[in-house]
């Protein structure tokens, strides 16, 4: 494990800055990181005692490496024809590593991965199942071995901060980090802060999180461990944190509440379903089958129609068939529709706040409606999804039994995202490079 802070000197006196609190500083973070739970690079499993390969003391010529991508339309049997597998010899291959993979299953835009001796005769496979694991296949004699392993990633801790001028994106990009990170940080505090329409000049953030790297190249980021998020004056801090039963996962404040809220069941209380989402229902009044991509609640014309979840409206007015019509965005990437209303809810209009539970409209028959009843939508990342299916998830406090375990490791987090800062408390003739702080652990 090391630590790399990053300075840049801005005064000459060096003498007169107190060095041995530097140093404890320093110490500090390094103790932190130590206790701090990674998701290591998993060791490359191998086969059973039962399994095992026959070693062999002999010196064997060094493998030529082969890289396909898998083209869309392409099978397995076209590559490996190009290495002379025989018919029989690719069906041998498939029926042996089946147990372990069907390589019916290879996606194209996939790498494989073959490793040959000079002679073309190919020993060893490697296939690229997803961003976490690959397939390997070892031929020995006349069998083929296989087991799925995990990438041998190096995990390093890092430090990321910075000040947002317009959008979280540019913020990240400024701090020499991808996009990804700006999603995952948005996915934590989206049902908190709408980064649509809160964020601000002058907001900024921090987090601790865990990037992969494999031969030196980073590949992605892992888990963001803790983060803080300064909005309009208000932070809002998310703590990681795996149940050590079930392993199950999800990020709470200090006092172990859940950052993420509720949508309510259903827009109208006490209504019957009288249509629900399908991909094909026959159409009413135009007589063809088209998707239906929401829940029809059938009520009496006037009555009201409540938001689901805390949201932003963003249209009201007629939108053809659909007639009166209030769309509404939400935290976490969420947005819902109530159409064919006879009047709307006081104050709704484009840009105002809703609350949950707000009324937002009321019942009516306006556009191709066949009788009075609310249509009831809701997208999620631009998608329509099933109000009656879509799986939303729980919002549970932390148990309560694991408060203690949970804090605990969350006094370390926070020290690890506060230590930087405690240096240039102290230290006003240093200051860390902006945006590119990193603290990694080895």
């Amino acid at each position: 494990m090391k630590i790399n802070i990053k300075v840049t000197k801005e005064s000459k006196y060096l003498n007169r800055v107190p060095f041995l609190l530097f140093l404890t500083l320093t110490l500090i973070i390094y103790f932190i990181l130590g206790f701090i739970p990674k998701a290591g690079s998993n060791p490359i499993n191998k086969p059973s005692s039962q399994e095992s390969l026959p070693s062999q003391d002999i010196i064997l010529p060094p493998l030529q490496e082969n890289i396909e991508t898998i083209k869309k339309g392409k099978t397995l049997s076209d590559i490996l024809a190009q290495y002379n597998f025989s018919p029989a010899e690719i069906y041998k291959l498939r029926e042996e590593v089946k147990p372990v993979y069907d390589l019916a299953k290879i996606k194209a835009g996939q790498r494989l991965k073959l490793f040959s001796f000079e002679n073309g005769t190919v020993v060893s496979l490697e296939y690229g199942i997803d961003s976490e694991s690959y397939l390997w296949i070892k031929k020995n004699s006349n069998f083929y071995y296989a087991e799925i392993k995990k990438y041998p990633f190096k995990i390093k801790t890092a430090l990321i901060w910075g000040v947002i001028g317009d959008m979280l994106i540019t913020a990240i990009d400024q701090a020499g980090e991808t996009d990804q990170l700006a999603i995952n940080i948005a996915d934590i505090f989206a049902w908190n802060i709408d980064f649509y329409a809160d964020i601000r000049s002058g907001d900024n953030f921090k987090v601790l999180v865990e990037k992969k790297y494999l031969d030196g190249k980073f590949t992605g980021y892992g888990k963001i461990l803790t983060a803080e998020f300064t909005n309009h004056g208000k932070t809002f801090k998310a703590f990681f944190y795996t149940y050590q039963d079930t392993k199950k996962w999800d990020y709470f404040t200090y006092n172990g509440k859940s950052l993420r809220k509720e949508f309510l069941k259903s827009p109208i209380n006490g209504a019957r379903i009288t249509s629900r989402f399908s991909y094909s229902r026959l159409h009413p009044i135009r007589k063809v089958y088209r998707p239906h991509y929401g829940v029809d609640y059938g009520a009496p014309i006037g009555t009201p129609a409540q938001a689901t979840a805390d949201g932003t409206v963003i249209f009201t007015g007629r939108s053809g068939g659909s007639g009166r019509m209030v769309r509404i965005r939400h935290k976490n990437f969420y947005e819902t529709m109530y159409l064919h209303l006879s009047r709307y809810g006081k104050g709704v209009r484009k840009g105002a706040k809703i609350t949950s539970g707000q009324i937002v409209g009321y019942v009516g028959s306006s556009g191709l409606s066949t009788g009075p009843h609310l249509d009831y939508r809701i997208k999620y990342h631009g998608k329509y999804v099933n109000p009656l299916a879509h799986k939303f998830k729980p919002v549970a406090p932390l148990r309560e039994n694991f408060l203690s375990d949970f804090q605990q490791k969350a006094d370390y987090l926070k020290l690890a995202l506060d230590a930087p800062y405690l240096v240039l408390k102290y230290f006003s003739g240093y200051a860390l490079s902006p945006n590119q702080s990193e603290l990694a652990s080895q």
